[in-house]
């Protein structure tokens, strides 16, 4: 379904997450958890991917306060005068640790203290902990470091106090809408289950065939007994994305009958999201699995056509495209089916009062200038029937196809992609693109010179370099691909996303002519 090209904030966590979480963290007198004592606590509680509250309380250590950690975390004793014992909070903080899962940075430390804390006091507390440091791992592999600092720097979060627990707790949080943004609600939850347990396998599955598997990107295949090919997926971590096939499965027919039959598992590493993502989608059009279905190709796409009527009011129709030809730039969106093009049509009417008639969504006689059913139910400004100016409706219908307009492809001629594993230098891939379309991986930079291409001196994301491209009958035919373009889109005009996937651009330009001569 298309919503969005663009990636934006999650306004509330993936339903990847545990149902119900405590984002907790503890500052200390040190970093011994059977000597050292809890000084404060700052938990946010999460239900259903909300944030439903914040809980912060200073805690007397009956203990000394090091310099040390006075200068790191800013807390001194005076801030600590009339504050509770442990056991003043103890049934509190019970009260929101029980039935949900805790997560904390660098889970084991956390926990070894309130585990302790709640030791001298009798108490038995006993839970399996998530890790945001073996999440970040997991999901953000070509990343080095995943202390919370380096998070923060990472994601451009904001914080007032760092080492304070409540503010730390906070950034967990903003941590994890980050990764909801990016990632799918199947691999937060591969991700976050692979560390509380490990899912059953499905009967005819090996445990070999799962410890096989790599933690780094990639596209993997399933096959059956008899070597048919059910299913090609990819993750930026290709072992826990297969587990989480397995976690949820009971909950849709469809994936337990292929858990039944899957048998083997196979896999192509990538050096990033980006040449999985790439992989996927031409696998699955090439080999067709028993499974898939969202990203099979498809003949024939659908725009919208605007034109302004005798009134000056603008018009919408929903006309189909020929992915065989070129696709008219002046038209707005790209959606596989009319339905899919006529239910975002009816989003955007709701969205922006849109009316119905103009928009093609009711039946009526262009002449006719009665209201329509929508202005009735004062969901339409009146643009149907004069009741609002053409300047300022078509001002309100440009806004809500903004978001949908084609992108202008940025280069005068083809470029080359090239990515690497910033974890492996020598596993790289090279992608020759040209106008949103994918024409070629190449083994080498060398392989340009037979299509009459080379690169320009300077790597570049931004600027527009090179000449028009000589033409190459074997690449002519590469039609437009809408799967391709959507990753393409995602990837090109986001520096971010290019910097976290050690992507470069190279700008190519056409060889000159006495010099190709020569070449052949």
């Amino acid at each position: 379904m298309q919503l969005s090209w663009f990636d934006n904030d999650a306004t509330q966590l993936s339903e990847g997450f545990p149902e119900k979480m405590v984002l907790l963290d503890c500052e200390t007198t040190g970093g011994n958890a059977t000597r050292n004592r809890i000084i404060e606590i700052g938990l946010l509680v999460i239900e259903e991917g909300k944030l439903i509250k914040r809980w912060q309380s200073f805690i007397d250590p009956q203990t000394a306060l090091p310099p040390f950690i006075q200068k790191i975390t800013g807390i001194n004793p005076g801030m600590l005068i009339g504050a509770p014992i442990f056991s003043d909070i103890a049934e509190e903080l019970l009260q929101y640790l029980d039935g949900r899962t805790l997560v904390a940075h660098n889970a084991r430390f956390d926990y070894g203290f309130i585990k302790n804390e709640f030791a001298r006091m009798d108490v038995k507390f006993s839970t399996k902990p998530l890790c945001s440091v073996k999440f970040s791992r997991a999901l953000f592999p070509q990343f080095n470091r995943h202390g919370l600092s380096h998070i923060i720097k990472r994601f451009d979060l904001t914080i007032e106090n760092r080492h304070r627990a409540m503010d730390d707790a906070e950034m967990i949080y903003q941590f994890f809408l980050k990764s909801s943004a990016l990632f799918s609600s199947e691999e937060i939850a591969a991700t976050c289950k692979q560390q509380l347990k490990r899912s059953s396998l499905p009967m005819n599955l090996p445990s070999s065939e799962i410890d096989k598997l790599p933690p780094s990107a990639g596209v993997y295949y399933f096959y059956d007994l008899k070597g048919v090919l059910l299913y090609v997926g990819k993750s930026v971590h290709i072992r826990n994305r297969v587990m989480s096939h397995f976690t949820q499965d009971h909950k849709n027919a469809k994936d337990l009958q292929m858990s039944a039959k899957i048998a083997h598992v196979d896999f192509h590493k990538t050096p990033s999201d980006f040449g999985a993502q790439i992989l996927e989608s031409n696998q699955i059009k090439a080999l067709n699995p028993l499974y898939n279905r969202r990203l099979r190709r498809v003949k024939k796409m659908h725009q919208f056509h605007s034109y302004e009527d005798s009134l000056g009011y603008k018009r919408l129709t929903v006309e189909a495209v020929d992915i065989d030809s070129e696709i008219d730039e002046t038209n707005v969106g790209l959606f596989r089916s009319p339905r899919q093009a006529i239910k975002k049509l009816e989003s955007l009417a709701d969205q922006f009062s849109l009316c119905h008639k103009l928009l093609g969504l009711e039946a009526a006689p262009t002449s006719n200038n009665k209201p329509c059913f929508r202005a009735q139910l004062n969901k339409c400004l009146g643009a149907c029937h004069g009741g609002e100016t053409p300047e300022l409706y078509n001002q309100r219908i440009n806004r809500a196809l903004e978001g949908y307009q084609l992108q202008v492809w940025p280069y005068i001629g083809p470029i080359l992609i090239e990515e690497r594993n910033s974890e492996d230098p020598e596993q790289s891939a090279l992608h020759l693109i040209d106008n949103w379309r994918y024409m070629a991986q190449l083994n080498s930079p060398d392989e340009l010179f037979d299509l009459g291409l080379q690169t320009t001196n300077t790597p570049s994301s931004t600027e527009v370099l090179g000449q028009s491209a000589r033409s190459d009958d074997s690449l002519a035919t590469i039609n437009f691909d809408l799967d391709i373009y959507f990753i393409l889109v995602r990837f090109l005009i986001d520096d971010k996303r290019m910097k976290m996937n050690n992507i470069r651009i190279w700008p190519l330009m056409e060889i000159a002519s006495d010099h190709f001569d020569d070449l052949i």
